[in-house]
């Protein structure tokens, strides 16, 4: 018997002066904390209460801090004392929970709820039991008075349970609808320092609503970076492409730059050589009037030979002739004159025309271009173009034998006139020396022959003249279509220019846009990654920033029920209610 009492003595001394009442523990054993919060229907905060697990290294105190109304063990029958803001407690090993009330003690984030029954806005109590078309809108916004690191790097999802029995047509275009047994869930998702507006819709019979439930916890799941390796490749085409297209489109204005230099060189002329043949044309009435005029001083001139014999007076004659002589060089020298004009003229037409390439463009190869990709605006202005340069060419290739013939005839005419005006010449000279001789009679049978060999001559001359200076007026009038064309196609050319340079800007400043794109994709991928990848977030305690060694801190949110029976709500809220250490009582009550 008194070895028995020795032997309990001695265990209440060891327990006495165990380390479990000497020793105290860190007071920044790591714990985690669960926040948990109701609301009302419409979002505003009812109650919230949190619950504080520590993983206890070793038996001793422990020290929490927070701001609670009240406090409760969940894990044992020990005492907690608070003082302030300061819990204490006693923990054995493993584990340790508590629970603290707090009051007026905002959430980090801000919800807005609202319900709409067939268009009209009313409160959920007001819809109980009613039947139509229901919307329920959301908004999430951060909560300016409370610490916004918990805004800032926590994932929000929202969750709706709906009866199938009560809610059919369920739509949720932000979110994600999924079976739960004879339920439908739907699903929202709100990213870290994201506030958002969700709508849901369906049509119910006999309103109620299970409260809605929100979780919040830190968005710590690490994103690689996505293998991009031939979506890079591809961006590289890419801007290898726009940089060829860039230098192609260089290339074609300065193709067409010198294209429209040579047009309007071409129109230079063309207006030159319009002058001359229509300076031509101009003169051909008087022309065939001169050459009306010689024909019958010629004829009239044989005529009087009789006369003047027998007066004697040969003076006269010898001075007509020399006169139509002069005239007829006179004649002589503008053709000349303008027959080296009209041959400068044609020349650098004819280099002008002859400038513009004969390409064969089919039908397809246009297509092609209209198909690569350049404005069609351009690519229309660049075809009228080609077909105005390819009409201008035709038209000039079939008018072109006659523009050829007419120098050569300017040559032709001259001459006879120069020869004619030299035969003339002759004759006043032979009449002169005639005059003085003894053989007058001779004389004057040779100057009539000459004379009548000289008109008949020069009458076929005069037919030629006239035929020729009709030509001269058809091709004067043809050319003025051709002009035309001409000054169409300069004025294409100088449209075409300045819209390939604006197109050659276009693609220069899309080639230097996708110049770096694959490196700018890869910055907005990292970037992107950066946003969203929180990996790297450390817990802080959302009830005092005293507390240390805090692993964990998570947030259930949760709106009150709708519901016609009231009092099954309140013994589920009252079961809800009860700690870990009454469902242990429980069972042995």
């Amino acid at each position: 018997m008194k070895i028995k009492r020795f032997s309990l003595l001695l265990i209440v001394g060891l327990l006495a002066f165990s380390p479990f009442n000497v020793v105290a523990a860190s007071s920044a054993a790591p714990k985690d904390e669960v926040i948990y919060s109701t609301l009302q229907s419409n979002g505003e905060e009812l109650d919230m209460y949190v619950v504080n697990s520590f993983e206890v290294e070793g038996p001793g105190e422990l020290v929490d801090y927070g701001d609670y109304t009240s406090i409760k063990n969940l894990t044992d029958l020990s005492e907690i004392t608070k003082e302030d803001d300061t819990i204490s407690f006693t923990a054995s090993e493993d584990s340790f929970y508590y629970q603290g009330n707090l009051e007026n003690n905002p959430l980090p984030w801000e919800f807005d709820i609202s319900y709409q029954l067939d268009g009209e806005e009313m409160t959920p109590e007001e819809m109980l039991g009613q039947d139509g078309h229901l919307q329920i809108g959301m908004e999430t916004s951060a909560n300016e008075e409370v610490n916004p690191i918990f805004f800032e790097n926590y994932l929000l999802q929202i969750s709706l349970t709906l009866d199938t029995e009560r809610y059919q047509e369920i739509e949720a275009e932000d979110g994600t609808i999924a079976n739960a047994g004879k339920d439908k869930q739907v699903t929202f998702t709100v990213m870290p320092e994201k506030e958002e507006s969700f709508l849901l819709e369906a049509d119910v019979t006999d309103f109620e609503l299970k409260g809605i439930e929100i979780s919040a916890v830190p968005s710590s799941m690490s994103i690689d970076s996505p293998e991009v390796d031939d979506v890079t490749e591809d961006f590289e085409t890419l801007s290898d492409a726009t940089t060829e297209i860039d230098d192609g489109v260089g290339e074609l204005a300065d193709g067409i730059s010198e294209l429209n230099s040579g047009v309007s060189s071409l129109k230079n002329g063309s207006s030159d050589y319009q002058d001359g043949i229509t300076q031509i044309s101009n003169g051909s009435a008087d022309l065939i009037s001169g050459s009306e005029s010689i024909d019958q001083a010629l004829v009239t001139m044989k005529d009087s030979i009789d006369q003047d014999v027998e007066t004697g007076d040969f003076s006269a004659l010898q001075e007509g002739l020399e006169q139509i002589a002069r005239g007829l060089r006179e004649a002589s020298n503008g053709l000349t004159t303008l027959q080296e004009n009209y041959t400068q003229a044609y020349d650098a037409l004819d280099e002008s025309i002859n400038a513009i390439p004969s390409y064969d463009i089919s039908e397809e190869e246009i297509q092609a271009l209209y198909q690569s990709g350049a404005e069609s605006e351009v690519v229309d202005k660049l075809v009228e173009t080609y077909e105005a340069a390819l009409t201008a060419k035709g038209t000039y290739d079939q008018v072109s034998e006659a523009f050829a013939a007419v120098a050569p005839t300017l040559d032709e005419v001259s001459s006879s006139q120069t020869d004619m005006a030299t035969s003339l010449e002759t004759m006043a000279e032979q009449i002169a020396a005639a005059s003085e001789g003894m053989d007058i009679q001779e004389g004057l049978k040779e100057l009539q022959e000459g004379l009548a060999t000289l008109s008949d001559n020069y009458k076929e001359f005069h037919a030629g003249l006239e035929e020729y200076t009709n030509g001269v007026d058809e091709l004067s009038n043809a050319y003025q279509d051709l002009h035309n064309g001409i000054v169409e196609l300069e004025d294409g050319t100088s449209s075409l220019e300045n819209g390939v340079g604006e197109l050659h800007d276009g693609t220069t400043e899309l080639a230097d846009s996708t110049s770096d794109l694959p490196d700018q994709m890869q910055d907005e991928i990292d970037e992107m990654i950066n946003d969203y990848d929180k990996s790297d977030f450390d817990a802080v305690s959302f009830v005092s920033d005293k507390n240390e060694n805090v692993q964990s801190v998570q947030f259930v949110i949760k709106t009150e029920s709708i519901t016609q029976d009231e009092e099954d709500d309140e013994e589920e809220e009252t079961e809800e209610e009860k700690s870990f250490w009454d469902r242990l009582l429980d069972l042995f009550r």
